[in-house]
């Protein structure tokens, strides 16, 4: 018999910060950004998972264009539920603006909603991060970043270093004062040292990567 699991961990941002002000690389990007304003908005995998398919690959006016005309179809609904979403007819998700891949990504991850495969939001506070990784990437159109993303902006997950993303790498080679980003498992290896609070640090290198795209950056000293 399995023994249960335990409740997943939630961000503590002061606790987040304090450590990460503390590493020498990290530190001189946490007195500039100032305090973790990580704010998870509390989804349903189901939706978050289906937003993130909408957004794939385009305009992020067109992916919410094509989201409200699809929610449209379902008044009085803050969200279409999966269920909902496998009874329309054939070629209405299409019908909203959806290529045929994400029609075909969405009707997926419905099916897997009702099946079980992908869970509730209470159903996933019991599971760990690499099981939903695990679980999930098993999805049409759906990969090991977009989970990542679901892990630290839906379900708050505070330790997740997504090393596979262009603006943690970028942050971290703005922020150490790199002439290349590093790869992502040296980034992983670096990274062990901010757990417990990983997600706090890709925060924080994303405003790094940021504030060097608009100049404002202050470069590193020698480290």
């Amino acid at each position: 018999m399995l023994a249960p699991s335990r409740p997943a961990r939630t961000l503590a941002p002061r606790l987040a910060r304090a450590q990460l002000a503390a590493d020498p690389v990290l530190g001189p990007v946490v007195r500039q950004v100032g305090p973790l304003q990580l704010r998870p908005v509390k989804r349903e995998p189901f939706e978050a998972l289906v937003r993130a398919i909408a957004h794939q690959q385009v305009h992020g006016r067109a992916a919410e264009a094509m989201l409200n005309r699809l929610i449209a179809l379902f008044p009085g609904q803050d969200f279409p539920h999966p269920e909902g979403l496998l009874a329309l007819p054939q070629g209405a998700i299409r019908g909203c603006g959806f290529s045929g891949a994400k029609q075909a990504a969405i009707l997926d991850i419905a099916s897997k909603s009702v099946g079980g495969l992908v869970p509730s939001r209470t159903a996933a506070t019991r599971l760990p991060d690499e099981e939903l990784i695990r679980r999930l990437v098993a999805l049409r159109g759906v990969g090991r970043w977009t989970v990542e993303m679901l892990l630290i902006f839906t379900l708050g997950r505070p330790d997740i270093l997504p090393v596979d993303d262009f603006g943690v790498r970028e942050g971290y080679r703005v922020a150490a004062g790199l002439d290349a980003q590093p790869k992502p498992r040296d980034l992983a290896a670096i990274g062990e040292a901010w757990a417990p609070y990983r997600s706090a640090a890709a925060w924080y290198l994303w405003r790094a990567a940021d504030l060097s795209k608009d100049g404002r950056f202050k470069a590193p000293a020698a480290i």
